[in-house]
């Protein structure tokens, strides 16, 4: 038996659209993580971009579990000295709720060159509001 690979002609891209609202953080990263590294096609390799794009919105309305609120924070280091920043979960929600989403999803995409590419094909949104009609996503449930 031969090993199939498909090519980059054969890989067919879908746009997803995911509604945050009252989901949990945590479960909500894992699916959409899943669908940009394509495990769910047939037509997975590893080593290819065989993924869909996912739109996220209402980001501002996730769930977390537990206290994590108010006690998870987000580093960021400038590589000055004294260039930590810290903020809690709340913080960041105020300003950029988009960012704890990506955060997440980040986490769980492969640590290479591959996985910055396919970060880029995550659109999040604060609001129900996003300019991605014309691509006409399909709507994803995710329990």
């Amino acid at each position: 038996m031969k090993t199939f690979i498909a090519k980059e002609k054969d890989i067919k891209k879908a746009w997803y659209i995911v509604d945050a609202k009252d989901k949990v953080l945590g479960r909500l990263a894992t699916k959409v993580a899943t669908i940009l590294i394509g495990k769910h096609k047939t037509t997975y390799s590893p080593h290819q971009d065989s993924g869909d794009e996912v739109i996220i919105i209402n980001a501002r309305k996730i769930k977390v579990t537990g206290n994590k609120m108010a006690s998870k924070t987000y580093k960021r280091y400038s590589a000055y000295p004294g260039g930590l920043k810290e903020e809690s979960m709340a913080k960041v929600m105020e300003k950029k709720p988009e960012q704890v989403i990506i955060h997440a999803v980040h986490g769980m995409l492969p640590k290479n060159k591959l996985g910055a590419k396919l970060l880029k094909k995550l659109k999040v949104y604060p609001d129900d509001k996003h300019p991605h009609q014309a691509q006409k996503p399909v709507e994803l449930k995710i329990a």
